[in-house]
């Protein structure tokens, strides 16, 4: 069978480059291995789907080319998608940081990409394992073949979107990155990002009797000290550290190798030093005063973990210099992440020196496109990610 356009991956991205393809006319055939319709969008949000964000930025995207991914979010914004989704009468509600959330369930938003497909008259072909894809040129034109489990397709234009390394349990898979070597393009190492970070046994020895505590906090990479600052909850656990503010930090340590320490503000709305000045000659001892702020079983397992355990007249000006400033930059050197397993997304991927930002098209590979996750464009937690992969699709589908 031969049409204009196929498109390998019915997730968040392949939905929105087909059906905006297939709305320009394009004959367009979305493949997929999966034998249920785009699991990441079901089991997102809580299942509720956080599908954008209002502030939408290129700043909050990660790349090694950070300006790559203005082109497509100033061309399909947040904007844009939210009026889709109005059109298609989908209740929404806003959260904190800009997040937006369907009322119902994450169901909605799959039903209508499915549904802005079917108008577009594109053809599925899923569940169909994909066996081989290979250049072809014929008849003065060039194009692709993409051999599957149920026949050969061919097609002027080829757009990967299979996704990331990411949550391999719901299909996950390294096809986008094979194909791109494949053709010759530049792998970004890939990389679990927005993640969980794990901690040592000798850090779990000290702190393990914090796991279950949670508080809001600022994180910061003590190797990138350019990169964002993040107030948001964290939670301290049996393997190490998660939590939103965690996450967030994750990307742009794995970025910096991973091998440098990452920096808690525990008590981020507080001037410390004067908090403490204040409290200088207190009978009451220091974890009591630290409940004020932080969650009590938190507090006294920290300050006894580190010896605090007299009162605040007690303290030398030593220790409570010290205190000030573990608890401003409480400085935890992470073993490493939980893995694809527990991460949101995935850093890294198909570098974006390789692609046209106006049309995500491979510049040695005429035809052949790239979006969605398997480009390196990381997002923040909140949204981001979706926006690009809407953002992506709809400048792919624009060209192909």
């Amino acid at each position: 069978m031969d049409v204009d356009v196929i498109v390998m991956g019915a997730g968040a991205a392949g939905m929105m480059c087909a059906a905006t393809a297939g709305q320009r006319g394009r004959r367009v055939l979305l493949v997929d291995h999966a034998p249920r319709l785009a699991e990441k969008i079901r089991i997102s949000g809580g299942g509720r789907c956080n599908f954008t964000n209002r502030d939408i930025r290129p700043e909050a995207f990660l790349s090694r080319n950070p300006h790559f991914c203005r082109s497509a979010l100033s061309r399909y914004s947040a904007q844009d998608f939210i009026e889709l989704v109005e059109r298609h009468g989908i209740a929404y509600h806003e959260r904190e940081l800009g997040q937006l959330f369907c009322n119902d369930s994450a169901q909605q938003i799959i039903t209508m990409l499915r549904a802005e497909c079917d108008a577009a008259a594109v053809q599925w072909l899923m569940p169909a394992a994909i066996v081989a894809v290979e250049h072809y040129s014929a008849d003065g034109q060039d194009g692709y073949q993409v051999t599957t489990a149920q026949g050969t397709y061919t097609a002027q234009s080829l757009v990967v979107a299979t996704g990331g390394l990411s949550i391999p349990k719901v299909g996950a898979t390294p096809l986008g990155l094979r194909i791109a070597e494949q053709f010759g393009l530049a792998i970004v190492p890939p990389k679990p990002a927005l993640v969980p970070l794990a901690a040592d046994p000798e850090w779990l020895a000290r702190f393990g009797v914090l796991a279950g505590s949670s508080f809001t906090a600022r994180t910061a990479c003590a190797e990138d000290r350019l990169a964002p600052r993040f107030r948001e909850a964290a939670l301290i656990t049996h393997r190490g550290l998660s939590g939103p503010s965690i996450l967030q930090i994750s990307s742009y340590w794995q970025q910096a190798g991973g091998r440098g320490s990452i920096l808690i503000d525990l008590l981020p709305d507080c001037d410390v030093e004067a908090w403490l000045a204040l409290h200088r000659r207190d009978a009451q001892l220091f974890s009591a005063l630290l409940s004020e702020h932080l969650p009590r079983r938190f507090a006294t397992s920290f300050a006894e973990v580190y010896g605090w355990t007299q009162s605040m007249a007690q303290l030398s000006n030593t220790t409570v210099a010290t205190i000030a400033q573990t608890l401003k930059a409480w400085r935890i050197q992470p073993s490493g992440s939980l893995g694809y397993s527990k991460a949101e997304v995935t850093l890294g991927g198909v570098d974006t020196q390789e692609l046209a930002q106006q049309t995500m098209m491979a510049r040695r590979a005429p035809g052949l496109y790239f979006i969605g996750e398997v480009v390196d464009v990381t997002g923040w937690l909140g949204g981001y990610n979706f926006q690009w992969a809407w953002s992506s699709g709809y400048v792919a589908g624009m060209a192909a």
